[in-house]
């Protein structure tokens, strides 16, 4: 009688396969076909109008028509550096008022002063800016 022990090796077990693929038969194919046949789709149930109570129209009125935001332009400025450096001065004066300011602001505000002007001192005011060249200045 041999007993085993721990350290005697046990048989090599063989590697397990996978299982082989069958051919697709003719009866397959039929029972594929007939699991995947497509559902009839059912017809669109016709919704009912809704009909507004006293109340309903009441709330509906009493709510403000939603305002649309107007749309947004990017675009880029060339300055001169001392007309640049008065709107810094003058954002810190906004700022002296207690009231603070973007630059954006400040050209916006000036844009309705100058649509507000009559037409000699809006012609005036044009004259007074010098034309610079356009695109970016050189670098320095």
């Amino acid at each position: 009688m041999t007993t085993s022990t721990p350290a005697q090796k046990a048989p090599p077990v063989a590697p397990k396969r996978a299982p082989a693929k069958r051919a697709a038969t003719a009866t397959t194919k039929v029972a594929v076909k007939r699991v995947t046949k497509p559902v009839a789709k059912k017809a669109p149930v016709a919704k009912s109008p809704v009909v507004r109570t006293s109340t309903a129209a009441k709330t509906a009125a009493a709510k403000p028509a939603k305002e649309k935001k107007p749309k947004l332009v990017r675009d880029s400025f060339t300055f001169p550096k001392a007309e640049y450096e008065v709107l810094e001065a003058m954002k810190q004066r906004a700022t002296k008022l207690k009231v603070t300011v973007k630059k954006t602001e400040l050209l916006r505000a000036g844009i309705k002063s100058l649509a507000a002007l009559g037409d000699a001192a809006f012609l005036s005011a044009i004259a007074a800016v010098p034309s610079l060249k356009t695109g970016r200045p050189a670098k320095a």
